[in-house]
């Protein structure tokens, strides 16, 4: 694999509009550093022709711009796996592809990682630029990354990774991804720097307040027991509820204090109860799901097409894992 500085790695989905000028934004920007770099576009099976603006650019560009396309929508994270599995650089940026990242503030990123033990700098917004409800999520998802991970970090999308721990993460080859996830299990030096947020340059984000919140779920049963815990919590509170009120109603009977029994406290007494073990049972169920299809190898992504860099851009393979690249007929 031949050795360059950076690389920069972005799915595409629905922005078709805004790739010329987010790869004019980003070669002016990355040409004034002057790094070997080259730019990894990867096409979520966006429904719009971003591939066909895509397969221009790695024709303009030949030598900076390497493009995947995949076989299906994976999801954003999955889609980052794939471009990082094809990164060369000693530094790995990733970024959105609504322009919502500017191209300029990748200095600020280089700066804060070379000048830092992190091994993951993650460009934190002044001000985010969303609606109303994407910003709801996100606050979610950053409430859930920071109690899982006891970290005081807000993990973004606009991220600079060494390549060491890159490397680490590439092991990763299930379905069910989230890349902040990884990254902090692999490792705790991850520092913030503040960094512009622009409104969307088009178009609409493909994230909708129930696909983040989806995010969230996946953060916790991929990376933690707490929704087992909790549950096994609430059980034991609910038990000690029924001992206590048993034994008080227990007590009043014996003493002459209760003539005819209460219907309403005993239906009350069978919902709550019934409603959690439902509870249980959805949250065990969520945790045998994923496993199911994990044994059932669910592939993490499946490749359709590849348009390389010159030279071209080397993928590589999850280990043990043929299906995550099945489909690469055309590469």
């Amino acid at each position: 694999m031949s050795a360059l500085d950076l690389s920069i790695v972005i799915p595409v989905y629905r922005s078709a509009a805004a790739l010329g000028e987010l790869t004019a934004r980003l070669m002016a920007a990355l040409e004034k550093l002057n790094l070997a770099y080259e730019i990894i576009f990867v096409d979520d099976d966006s429904p719009d022709d971003s591939w066909s603006v895509l397969s221009k650019l790695q024709a303009q560009y030949p030598g900076r711009v390497c493009a995947v396309r995949l076989m299906r929508n994976f999801g954003q994270h999955n889609a980052l796996m794939c471009g990082l599995r094809h990164a060369r650089g000693r530094y790995v940026i990733t970024m959105d592809d609504d322009l919502q990242h500017p191209p300029e503030e990748i200095p600020k990123l280089l700066q804060a990682i070379e000048h830092t033990q992190a091994d993951l700098v993650y460009g934190v917004p002044r001000r985010k630029k969303h609606n109303r409800w994407r910003n709801l999520g996100s606050m979610v998802v950053t409430a859930f990354y920071r109690l899982v991970f006891r970290s005081r970090v807000q993990p973004s999308a606009f991220r600079i990774i060494r390549r060491e721990l890159v490397e680490a993460v590439l092991s990763y080859n299930l379905n069910y991804t989230y890349l902040d996830g990884l990254l902090a299990w692999n490792t705790q030096r991850i520092a913030e720097v503040e960094v512009e947020h622009r409104p969307r340059a088009s178009g609409r984000s493909g994230y909708s307040l129930s696909k983040l919140l989806v995010l969230a779920l996946n953060l916790f049963t991929n990376f933690s027991l707490l929704p087992l815990q909790a549950v096994s919590v609430m059980g034991f509170v609910a038990s000690l509820g029924g001992l206590g009120l048993g034994a008080y109603y227990l007590g009043r009977y014996l003493f002459g204090e209760v003539a005819v029994p209460g219907y309403a406290s005993t239906i009350v007494a069978v919902l709550v109860l019934g409603g959690l073990q439902l509870l249980a049972l959805g949250v065990m169920g969520e945790y045998l799901g994923r496993v199911h299809l994990n044994i059932n190898r669910k592939p993490q992504y499946t490749i359709r097409e590849i348009l390389p860099a010159a030279p071209p851009c080397e993928s590589a393979p999850p280990p043990s894992d043929p299906s995550a690249t099945r489909g690469n007929a055309n590469t």
